[in-house]
């Protein structure tokens, strides 16, 4: 870090004089001072209060270095809520903290990070506030073409980071845009070029947003021209462009450094028309070219890019034409290749229906062996039932109730009571009955499916069990076959299902009903 500063400044000396007579006959004296402070006779070394201190040193340091340059290496970059700048700028050996107030940090034709070397231009001052001094910058530059190279690739990743470089957000250019916006200054030979470039290939109407390519604001410009035709409504007066095209002259890298900024990058990236970037010559890149969907060497490329030729298309019209008026005077024997190649490719009927027929062959098996099987488990059933129908078994039972019923001493006000208990029991029960009979959804046109022997089938599984089921509707019942390729039975009409009305049953009644699989109970009436 080196200082520069005016030949014409002066020599600061002093700005109160001091007499240090007095205190070196006190020293001499033996006199090292006591308790409480004295002013003595002849003593001119009044003391001074921290502010006043601070204000001799501050007036000191501003007119001693009012004017320097310094070469550093920025650290710890912020910028305030105010607007105003705050870094240190370093060297391997020290650290002098800066300030740069918000008017000229809005100047700044770069933005500030921390590693990038710089050469800021302003006047050292104190902060009384902690004892410490810094630089005011004025104006700061990048140190070096080096320096800017090196904040050219930083900003490079931080925004490849971001993605607004990735390949899959470049979009397709138009084939053939009715209307080309393009984005330069309107006195340079660029866009001559274009114009007529595109006034040789494919005439296009053109919309010219002027803007300056370099120099301050040159960068706040060409993002507010791209953003400028994005915002353009589509029925708008002014056609809306289906191209746009950034593109400046060659130059050296400060010339470019507009492309560059972060403003003009960002724009190109949230842009809604498609961007083809022709910024500088061939060997020039800059982070515009990697935002835009597409890149150009030059301007007069991008024009080239941007159309086709005109008479290319014309012969590639012709030449279409010319193969159709070809291609119908053959039709009918193409037609009937195709056909006999089709035909030989059917396949023959008997191999269609083998499948099918094998199908049918294990089809009709299973349900024979169904039927084997569903007789033989009735068998067994009937066998079980018929065990509990013994004749001795019955005789025994009577004989037990006819011995409980002797025992049993029967008064009629007993019953009476117990029988009216049981009908306000079951009454309730009598009024829902009517609901719960499984015949009244017959009424409405559903149906009941069962199996032959009678038993209602409530699952599919059950019913593929059977060979042949009965469907049960309001009007009677149907036998059907479950077998694929079977017919179905005729209807038997069966007389009509009329619901009952609800019937009050006391305990005695219930009782005296027989279940099928037990044996019948006395009746007690």
């Amino acid at each position: 870090m080196f200082a520069a500063t005016r030949a014409q400044q002066k020599d600061v000396h002093s700005p109160v004089p001091f007499n240090r007579s007095n205190d070196d006959d006190s020293f001499e004296n033996g006199r090292s001072g006591g308790l409480v402070a004295k002013q003595e006779a002849g003593d001119n070394a009044a003391p001074l209060s921290i502010s006043e201190i601070s204000a001799l040193l501050k007036r000191t340091v501003e007119d001693r270095f009012g004017f320097v340059r310094l070469r550093g290496e920025l650290s710890g970059v912020k910028r305030a809520a105010s607007g105003h700048l705050y870094c240190a700028l370093k060297d391997d050996k020290a650290v002098i903290d800066g300030v740069m107030w918000r008017g000229n940090a809005q100047r700044l034709p770069f933005r500030p990070e921390d590693g990038v070397e710089v050469i800021a231009t302003g006047k050292l001052t104190t902060y009384p506030g902690r004892s410490k001094y810094q630089i005011v910058i004025e104006s700061m530059e990048i140190a070096g073409e080096g320096a800017l190279l090196a904040l050219l690739e930083k900003l490079r990743q931080r925004l490849a980071a971001e993605g607004l470089f990735a390949p899959e957000r470049k979009r397709a250019l138009p084939f053939a845009p009715r209307v080309i916006g393009v984005v330069t200054s309107p006195t340079g030979a660029v866009i001559r070029d274009i114009l007529h470039r595109l006034a040789d290939r494919f005439p296009t109407q053109v919309l010219v947003w002027p803007v300056l390519v370099q120099g301050e604001g040159a960068a706040q410009q060409v993002a507010r021209a791209v953003r400028g035709f994005s915002e353009m409504p589509a029925d708008g007066p002014v056609p809306r462009p289906d191209l746009v095209i950034v593109a400046r002259g060659g130059g050296s890298i400060e010339d470019l450094w507009s492309f560059n900024e972060e403003v003009v990058v960002r724009a190109v990236a949230e842009s809604s028309i498609p961007i083809i970037s022709a910024v500088g010559h061939e060997t020039d890149t800059t982070l515009c070219d990697h935002a835009a969907d597409r890149r150009a060497p030059t301007p007069t490329a991008a024009a080239e890019i941007a159309v086709p030729v005109r008479m290319e298309l014309l012969s590639q019209l012709e030449e279409m034409g010319s193969r159709m008026r070809r291609s119908a005077l053959r039709p009918v024997t193409l037609g009937r290749e195709r056909l006999e190649a089709r035909v030989q490719r059917l396949p023959r009927p008997d191999a269609i229906l083998a499948a099918k027929a094998q199908i049918l062959d294990d089809l009709t098996e299973r349900l024979r062996r169904g039927q084997r099987d569903q007789a033989g488990g009735k068998r067994e059933v009937l066998a079980r039932v018929a065990g509990r129908l013994s004749l001795p078994l019955l005789q025994r039972q009577v004989v037990d109730a006819a011995k409980d019923l002797q025992r049993t001493g029967l008064e009629p006000r007993l019953l009476t009571r117990r029988m009216a208990i049981e009908r306000d029991r079951l009454a309730p029960f009598a009024r829902v009955l009517p609901q719960l009979d499984p015949r009244l959804p017959l009424q409405r046109g559903y149906a009941l499916v069962k199996a032959t022997s009678g038993e209602a089938l409530t699952s599919r599984e059950k019913a593929a069990a059977h060979s042949s089921l009965v469907l049960e509707f309001r009007d009677g019942e149907l036998a059907v076959s479950t077998g694929t390729g079977g017919s179905t039975a005729p209807s038997t009409p069966a007389p009509k299902a009329s619901v009952s009305a609800p019937r009050t049953e006391t305990a005695s009644s219930k009782s005296a009903r027989p279940k099928p699989s037990e044996p019948r109970q006395g009746d007690l009436f």
